[in-house]
C-alpha cells in the first residue's frame, strides 16, 4: 500500500503573481505539465461528510486513484495505480477499483457502489524542489472557472509555513485563505 502523509500551504494567486512566480524562478511554460482530477463521492457526499475526498489523477498516461482523510497533522494519502481501463470503468460505469483504495472506502462504513463521477478538474502544473519542500505553481480549470494557486508541500510543518510565509513576503503576494481543489470544485459545480 502506498500511504503518506500530505502537508501542505497554500494560496489561491492572480494571474499576475502567476507570472510574477514564474519569472522570478526563472521557469519557461514548457515546463509545466497538464494532469486531470476526476472527482467521485455518494450523491449523498458520504466522503465530504467525513472530510474525506476520492480522485483519479490522470497524468502522463498513467491513472492513479487517491483517497484523501484526515490525519493528526495534514492528510493521509492512499494511492493506488490503476491501469487506463480500470479507471475508464469507474468513470463510466461507475465500477469502483478492486484493491486497498476498495476496502478502505469498506472501512470507512461507504458501498462501493455508490460512488459517481461529479467532474473533472484540469490542471497545468509546474513542480520543484524549494528549501527541503517542493514548491507547485497550477493554473487550474473547472466547470467554468479558472484559478491560480501556489503550493508548498513539506515534512516538517513548522519549517514549511516559515518558509513559505516569507516567500510570500517577499515577492509581496497576500496571504489568502485557500480551500483545497476538490472544495473549490464542489463549491463552484453546487453553487446557487
Amino acid at each position: 500500500m502506498n500511504q503518506h502523509i500530505e502537508i501542505e500551504f497554500k494560496n489561491l494567486i492572480t494571474e499576475k503573481e502567476f507570472r510574477q512566480l514564474i519569472e522570478y524562478f526563472d521557469v519557461g511554460a514548457s515546463n509545466f505539465k497538464t494532469q486531470k482530477n476526476h472527482y467521485f463521492d455518494t450523491l449523498e457526499f458520504s466522503l465530504k461528510n467525513q472530510d474525506s475526498a476520492l480522485r483519479i489523477r490522470e497524468k502522463n498516461g498513467r491513472y492513479e486513484l487517491t483517497l484523501k482523510q484526515p490525519a493528526t497533522e495534514g492528510l493521509l494519502e492512499t494511492n493506488q495505480d490503476i491501469p487506463k481501463e480500470t479507471a475508464y470503468a469507474f468513470l463510466k460505469h461507475n465500477t469502483f477499483p478492486d484493491g486497498e483504495v476498495h476496502h478502505l472506502i469498506l472501512e470507512c462504513g461507504i458501498d462501493p457502489k455508490d460512488f459517481t463521477c461529479f467532474g473533472t478538474l484540469k490542471t497545468d502544473r509546474l513542480e520543484f524542489p524549494y528549501k527541503g519542500g517542493l514548491l507547485v505553481l497550477d493554473n487550474s480549470s473547472y466547470l467554468n472557472q479558472e484559478d491560480f494557486e501556489l503550493e508548498y508541500e513539506v515534512t516538517d510543518a513548522i519549517a514549511g509555513k516559515k518558509n513559505f510565509l516569507t516567500l510570500l513576503e517577499t515577492l509581496q503576494i497576500p496571504v489568502r485563505e485557500t480551500e483545497n481543489k476538490v472544495k473549490r470544485f464542489y463549491r463552484a459545480k453546487f453553487q446557487e
